[in-house]
């Protein structure tokens, strides 16, 4: 039977050969007739041993080889009608235990618990059918669990985790692993990557906890970072970062690939990660990459002095080479060799230049070595008030033209917002949270799923970093003005658009008057966005208010006949409402009053954020709405308005 979605020539069934019977499809009364028969099965090339037998199910027990033997009892529910009228079809495969005439199910987990329900019952059990693996390895034995388990009821992700590390330990290599069980050598090393997870981490993402993105980001950790990790996951009080933000935590903000190292990673001593998927490997100890990379860059500006060049210049780390501020300059010209080092670890070297100021007019014309030669330092061709003048007559006219390119201008604006200016200061909200569960809460919302998908895809158009929290902000490397401007024109509207929409979602600060006008104006819908969930209950305490909300969701006779209940009472109402449970009828999508569009409260007492930034909405709305008359209409003029 082939699996799917595995490479073509890959399988997941033992397949035997001519001498072993199969067993899938006849029933048990027959097999209980026939005689053991020894026979070989195949594990991808390697036969095994085997013998075919009925044992007593007192003489079985769960091998710790088993895929499934760890955990409760699976579900057999959709096992137990067959076996309860037929017993048991397909052989478990077993080996001898320690004790004389007991074996050890190595696959059939499942079957073997079903088994044992039924004789719970009282219902009659026969022998079981098993195949009986020679005394071997555990490797052996634990392939024959994967593979039988594999092509029934697949297992749980950790479960495979956990049994790939376990066959390497006993001596499988990853090519090996992914040959036999039909996946890419890449897939196992992903695999391998989350068992190598601190138990507890991998028990947390069993149970649904930790999210995908969460557990790919934590197998970059060191050991000691998990457990730190940890401590903030179960601190009430602090913030633990999950998703893209684990990842600029774990290395301080920086994450320095392998790949910009100009030493030999090989002899390097410092600790090495690879992220999930193998395809990125990062320094674990930033001081002993920057120590190794300094050292090689040192080397380095050795060979360009001994290969003749006049200078070797290593500029401050994080400081942009900016081209515009040199002039090219040949070896035998003086030109000097600039080293530029980024907070990344990637480094570049810009040969043959000198600065502007050291530069004269380019010597003959361009022609042989093409380089500048430096002279001595001569006056100014314009003094600075001349150079104000310039500059300033320049700034105008460049700004009455960009009233012409408004597409323009819009990309201009953007490059502004997320590079930086000296006039321009702009604050990424930082969505601080009071407490853990509301963070969480918002961090795992539907709407917030949906804007860091997209705000991904954007930083993917400009050459940012993927993984970076934010497309706003001077940080994590990004171009300057100039390049990032540059890039921007070359995009279409609708795709500036977008990046104008996350920038703007970015520094929209939370709680303000902008969020309440904007969601106003273009009709958000809580419904689309928000359910309640255990973080918003929690908060809520307010009888007055639990009272009103049951009015709302289960109606005013409700509301009446529960007006003595104390909170727990009224929350519970509310909760089966909403989910249409213990007999109540389920309610209209809901949300609260607060959080609508525009929102409102429950009482008169106040203290509604929310209502009291709509309140300052509207009333600097209406403010704003001066009517003329005859005395304030203004001079008239042939000008059209300004565009709405």
């Amino acid at each position: 039977m082939r699996k799917p979605g595995l490479r073509p020539g890959s399988s997941t069934s033992l397949r035997p050969c001519e001498c072993a019977p199969s067993f899938g499809a006849v029933p048990s009364p027959f097999l209980a007739a026939r005689p053991a028969v020894r026979g070989r099965v195949w594990l991808k090339g390697r036969k095994i041993a085997m013998k075919l037998d009925f044992i007593d199910l007192g003489n079985l027990s769960i091998a710790a080889a088993n895929m499934r033997g760890k955990g409760k009892d699976p579900d057999v529910s959709d096992l137990l009608p067959s076996v309860r009228a037929r017993g048991v079809l397909v052989p478990l495969l077993v080996r001898p235990n320690c004790s004389e005439g007991r074996f050890e199910i190595v696959a059939g987990r499942r079957r073997f618990t079903a088994v044992s329900a039924v004789a719970r019952e009282g219902g009659a059990v026969k022998p079981i059918p098993c195949a009986i693996l020679d005394e071997g390895d555990d490797a052996d034995a634990l392939e024959a669990s994967m593979l039988e388990n594999l092509a029934r009821v697949r297992p749980d992700e950790v479960s495979q985790w956990e049994a790939f590390v376990a066959l390497v330990k006993t001596g499988r290599s990853v090519d090996e692993v992914a040959d036999t069980f039909g996946f890419e050598p890449s897939a196992v090393k992903r695999i391998l990557a989350l068992g190598n997870l601190l138990p507890r981490i991998r028990t947390l993402y069993r149970g649904g906890q930790i999210d995908v993105n969460t557990v790919r980001h934590l197998t970059l950790a060191s050991k000691s970072q998990q457990k730190a990790w940890l401590a903030l996951f179960d601190d009430e009080n602090a913030y633990c970062p999950t998703g893209h933000q684990l990842k600029a935590w774990l290395f301080g903000g920086t994450a320095i690939a392998v790949t910009h190292a100009l030493f030999d990673v090989e002899a390097f001593k410092g600790g090495i990660v690879a992220d999930l998927f193998g395809e990125d490997r990062f320094f674990a100890d930033s001081d002993a990459f920057w120590t190794a990379q300094m050292g090689a860059i040192e080397v380095r500006k050795a060979d360009y002095l001994e290969a003749g060049w006049s200078d070797v210049i290593i500029m401050e780390r994080g400081q942009w080479f900016r081209s515009w501020d040199y002039a090219h300059a040949g070896k035998r010209k003086g030109g000097r060799v600039y080293i530029e080092v980024r907070e990344s670890g990637e480094v570049s070297f810009h040969e043959g230049f000198v600065t502007i100021k050291e530069a004269k007019r380019l010597a003959n014309g361009g022609s042989g070595d093409g380089g500048a030669v430096i002279d001595k330092q001569r006056r100014p061709e314009v003094s600075g008030p001349l150079n104000a003048y310039i500059d300033l007559h320049r700034h105008a006219a460049v700004r009455a033209d960009l009233l012409a390119h408004t597409g323009v201008a819009l990309r201009a604006m953007a490059a502004h917002v997320i590079a930086g200016a000296d006039l321009w200061r702009v604050d990424v909200e930082a969505q601080r949270a009071p407490k853990e569960d509301i963070a969480e809460s918002v961090e795992t919302c539907s709407a917030e799923a949906a804007f860091d998908a997209k705000r991904r895809a954007v930083l993917a158009v400009l050459g940012f970093d993927e993984d970076a929290p934010t497309v706003t902000g001077k940080g994590f490397h990004r171009s300057p003005f100039a390049p990032l401007f540059a890039r921007l024109l070359e995009l279409p509207d609708p795709v500036v658009m977008e990046v104008i929409a996350i920038v703007m979602g970015e520094t929209l600060q939370a709680a303000s008057e902008a969020v309440e006008m904007i969601g106003l104006h273009i009709g958000t819908d809580m419904n689309r966005h928000w359910k309640a969930d255990a973080a918003f209950f929690d908060q809520l305490r307010d009888r007055e208010v639990l009272l009103a909300i049951v009015g709302e969701v289960a109606g005013a006779e409700v509301a009446a006949a529960n007006a003595g209940e104390k909170g727990k009472t009224l929350k519970a109402i509310i909760l089966d409402c909403l989910a249409g449970e213990n007999g109540r009828a389920k309610s209209e999508p809901w949300v609260p009053q607060w959080m609508a569009f525009p929102p409102t409260a429950y009482t008169s007492r106040g203290g509604v954020g929310s209502v009291q930034a709509a309140a300052r909405v509207a009333f600097d709305l209406s403010a704003s709405i001066v009517p003329l008359t005859e005395d304030s209409s203004g001079p008239e003029t042939d000008e059209p308005p300004l565009a709405a």
